[in-house]
């Protein structure tokens, strides 16, 4: 009977090495996949393949679904190769309310995104229609604006008037940036002025809403453009959802505050895909410059 226990402990023992040993030899070949080489589309949820993105403009494949995408990425699908020309550099963002690691946060998405702020602006020309270009970064505090975005806006402006340019804008924001408080919400006031002096001239203000523009920026320069485009799917509002139902007790309609939404209650002009956004805007421009002899 000793004798049966032991050879059954012994086969127990040799068929657990066998399977460990296994295991070994398959993990010795497995793939490491690299974080964010893959994500989930938020509206089909098929996987998709990030490296390939740039192929589709950052849609889905699957559904046509509008990514989130980089400042530059968009400057480069949308201005001419070779034409654009950044201005506004040399900014450097401040702490004026003394917040706690602030300035540690700011250095740290400088590193990532290698930009200096939450927005970029240039000259550039769309399919050989000169204009001003500025973009906003959401991989960037969210693109929320502070002192520096909002002055980089007010000089983007500033810049088309003396070049005597139409301008666009592409935001993609959270809003004012809390860690510079009132300072932050007077940029509102300041891009709004800055909008006005723009539109003195006669000149055009094109306005693209991407995903997400909320908070002070859609209540300042983002919603006061002569003509108002967003991408589709866009999520564009002041105050979230979710706020909205906990301040009013009343489920929201679907897709409230969805660009869809937003065209037929009259809040924006034309809802434009992403493949199609240069050949539009070239339009714009080209149909501004005729008219402006």
């Amino acid at each position: 009977m000793n004798e049966l226990v032991k050879a059954f402990e012994t086969r127990k023992k040799e068929a657990k090495k066998a399977k460990y040993l296994k295991v070994k030899q398959n993990y010795k070949h497995a793939v490491d996949v690299p974080k964010g080489l893959y994500e989930k589309c938020p509206k089909c949820k098929e996987t998709v393949n990030m490296t390939h993105m740039k192929k589709t403009l950052f849609t889905c494949k699957h559904c046509n679904e509008h990514f989130r995408m980089r400042a530059v990425d968009r400057i480069r699908l949308t201005v001419d190769s070779g034409s654009f020309v950044e201005k506004g550099l040399g900014f450097i963002t401040l702490n004026p309310l003394f917040n706690e690691g602030y300035d540690e946060k700011i250095k740290s998405y400088q590193e990532r995104t290698k930009l200096d702020e939450a927005y970029i602006y240039g000259y550039g020309e769309i399919l050989g229609n000169p204009c001003v270009i500025g973009v906003m970064d959401s991989y960037f505090l969210m693109g929320s604006m502070g002192s520096v975005v909002g002055e980089k806006v007010t000089k983007s402006f500033e810049y088309a008037i003396y070049k005597q340019l139409p301008i666009i804008i592409f935001t993609a924001s959270g809003g004012a940036r809390m860690q510079e408080g009132i300072f932050s919400l007077m940029q509102m006031a300041k891009t709004s002025a800055a909008v006005k002096q723009h539109s003195n001239q006669g000149l055009l203000y094109i306005s693209v809403l991407t995903h997400p523009t909320t908070g002070g920026v859609t209540a300042s320069f983002a919603t006061l453009g002569d003509i108002i485009l967003a991408e589709p799917g866009a999520l564009i509002g002041f105050a979230g959802p979710r706020v909205i139902e906990q301040t009013i007790n009343e489920t929201l309609p679907e897709g409230f505050q969805r660009s869809e939404f937003l065209l037929e209650k009259g809040f924006i002009d034309q809802i434009v895909d992403r493949k199609e956004m240069k050949q539009t805007l070239s339009q714009l421009l080209h149909y501004h410059k005729k008219v402006m002899g």
